[in-house]
């Protein structure tokens, strides 16, 4: 069963930061959480069987004590606040503190204690289990869960006097058993919050899909509405007319701004929010590089956001361009290039940042007629209201590509 679940856990990747926080992410600080307080009540109950055992080999219960215990109250801390990298290394490091203090205790005893029925190290070494199963992959964490088990019942052996074989097999397979439902239960736990992200990614590109497939729609129709009523209208009162008038004059205009204002993506009332923004953009530089790492950072407050759809869209299409641009031009020789993508939303901004650490260029000597710069990311937002965009490169130091928006609405 273990082996089962353990297939659907994916590979873990870097988590992000705390805001907008994947939810294997959170389950795994959860649980570590939980695993630093047990543990931590754990050295206060043991305490006096360590004074016990202090007077039989005092300084192999002390290491193994300081080993076995004292990252408990760590993992507990860094759970709480810092990047769940760290939580993860922690919790490596305890894992394998423990197992060291394990194989410690089968030396500390020169001769059996009769009155002793497990070593103190046995009956908590479930928790040391659990902190495998956060710091690594399942296969690992059943091996430490079989090899941990061993090692602490050839210890045990040390411990205790006059024991059979039956009840040394008993003994291992009543610890392999609990430590294996618990072992089941964080392996379940993490594969079920995976599971959890994979369809909310899922559900958000096809959010995206789908309201940007609409914004397609509703751009087609209201320019063709603009080609009918205003630019063949105006063409067909000029043909007819003959001559200039001052009516055809400001019917042109009109037009002309008309047309303007589809160019620069200012029409239209309707609007995303937080969840569409993210989904739209994350869908929009995936379009182009379905390997991109896309961060999406959402702080308190970034729900209240409403991005009207034409801005999305020119921000959107922009950072499709980024991309393309950096796919095509970034590489390096035979280094690989990595880029990455961070979506920054507050209550009336959106910020896109295109990172890569490819041959940079010198923005300087942009030809001209390169136009996917100067026009398609730079020009185009820089034209939409409220719109920005800058770009920072150097040979050989990668390029970054920011492009930032915020609602005029709010700023009046």
């Amino acid at each position: 069963m273990i082996a089962t679940v353990a297939d659907r856990v994916p590979a873990r990747p870097a988590g992000p930061p705390r805001a907008g926080e994947a939810a294997a992410d959170r389950i795994t600080r959860r649980l570590a959480l939980a695993v630093g307080l047990a543990g931590t009540i754990a050295a206060v109950l043991d305490f006096p069987e360590l004074l016990e055992h202090r007077e039989v080999a005092p300084d192999w219960t002390a290491a193994a004590a300081v080993l076995a215990f004292v990252l408990f109250p760590v993992l507990a801390a860094v759970s709480i606040g810092t990047n769940v990298r760290v939580v993860r290394q922690v919790a490596g490091a305890l894992a394998t503190c423990y197992l060291v203090a394990a194989a410690a205790v089968s030396f500390a005893y020169v001769e059996p204690e009769p009155e002793h029925t497990a070593s103190w190290m046995f009956r908590v070494f479930s928790l040391g289990v659990l902190a495998a199963s956060l710091a690594w992959r399942p296969p690992v964490s059943i091996a430490y869960l079989l090899g941990g088990n061993v090692l602490l019942a050839v210890g045990n052996l040390a411990v205790v006097g006059d024991m059979s074989a039956l009840w040394y097999l008993g003994l291992l397979a009543r610890s392999t058993g609990l430590c294996s439902l618990f072992l089941w239960c964080s392996i379940y736990a993490q594969a079920g919050a995976a599971r959890v992200d994979r369809e909310t990614a899922e559900a958000s590109a096809r959010a995206a899909r789908a309201a940007g497939a609409a914004a397609r729609d509703r751009e087609r129709a209201r320019f063709a509405a603009l080609i009918h009523d205003a630019v063949l209208s105006t063409l067909l009162d000029a043909s007819r007319a003959g001559t200039s008038s001052p009516v055809l004059r400001e019917q042109a205009a009109r037009t002309l701004a008309q047309l303007d204002g589809l160019r620069v993506g200012s029409g239209g009332s309707e609007r995303f929010d937080a969840d569409a923004v993210a989904g739209f953009l994350t869908a929009a530089v995936r379009e182009v590089d379905p390997g991109i790492g896309v961060l999406v950072r959402r702080p308190p407050g970034s729900a209240a956001l409403r991005m009207p759809v034409d801005a999305a869209g020119t921000m959107a299409a922009a950072a499709a361009e980024a991309v393309r641009n950096s796919v095509r031009h970034a590489g390096a020789g035979e280094r690989p290039v990595h880029r990455g993508v961070t979506v920054e939303l507050g209550p009336a901004a959106a910020r896109l940042v295109l990172r890569d650490d490819g041959a940079g260029f010198d923005p300087a000597k942009v030809p001209a007629d390169r136009l996917g710069v100067a026009v398609s990311i730079l020009g185009r937002m820089r034209s939409l209201p409220g719109g920005d965009a800058e770009l920072a490169s150097r040979p050989g130091q990668g390029t970054t590509v920011t492009l930032s928006w915020h609602d005029p609405e709010q700023t009046r």
